[in-house]
């Protein structure tokens, strides 16, 4: 799953960057777009290495930080902005679920506990949105024309990106917990029961599951 999501991402992306001049890709300045879209191919990797490459990889993690660059990037390939109204509604939400979904599975996999993960996850949406907003809006300033972007279209993305982050926080958590039975309540000044303090907070060793040591944290294990 996670090749074939790369793959995809980087076929979509190579798609809009060799056809400009299609219909679909008209103002909507995906060329300003192409390197911002393919970083997020290095964070999973960059991040898993320098924590001292525990294993199993992070599959699922990296496929879910993937997966809206590509469906963001579908939807202009296939034209599914300029047919359908809600498009870029509907993807605002699902694609903060992915990717907070994904960074929050990466969360519950340090010292962190569950709530204190999910509050971080969902924080990290809530700025990730302002940061892809203001994006938006320097690259129509730029001089595209097909992004439309309005007030209430803005503040509308704002809302639907950060409930869909906290959703996906919490969906990454309901996971680990599940998987895990991870305890809940807050950390204590030296972690949670059971983890490899201080050393895991350096990257150097994965969790270990508290209520079995035996095991990891990882969320593909």
């Amino acid at each position: 799953m996670l090749w074939a999501t790369r793959a995809a991402l980087v076929t979509a992306i190579g798609i809009s960057l060799l056809f400009p001049d299609w219909e679909q890709f008209q103002g909507k300045g995906m060329a300003y777009r192409a390197p911002f879209y393919l970083l997020p191919l290095v964070v999973v990797p960059v991040v898993w290495r320098r924590r001292g490459r525990p294993e199993p990889y992070p599959d699922l993690i990296d496929a879910l930080v993937i997966a809206p660059f590509l469906a963001d990037t579908l939807g202009n390939v296939f034209g599914f902005y300029d047919t359908y109204a809600h498009t870029d509604d509907v993807l605002h939400f699902l694609n903060w679920v992915l990717l907070m979904g994904g960074v929050t599975l990466g969360l519950c996999r340090t010292y962190l506990r569950p709530l204190a993960a999910w509050a971080m996850g969902t924080g990290i949406g809530a700025s990730a949105i302002i940061g892809w907003e203001t994006a938006e809006w320097f690259v129509q300033k730029l001089g595209t024309t097909g992004l439309h972007l309005t007030y209430s279209d803005t503040i509308g993305d704002l809302v639907l990106s950060t409930t869909g982050g906290a959703i996906g926080a919490a969906l990454a958590v309901w996971y680990s917990m599940l998987r895990y039975q991870l305890p809940a309540g807050p950390a204590g000044p030296a972690g949670p029961a059971g983890t490899t303090e201080p050393d895991e907070r350096a990257g150097s060793a994965p969790m270990v599951n508290p209520r079995n040591p035996t095991r990891g944290m990882n969320p593909t294990n």
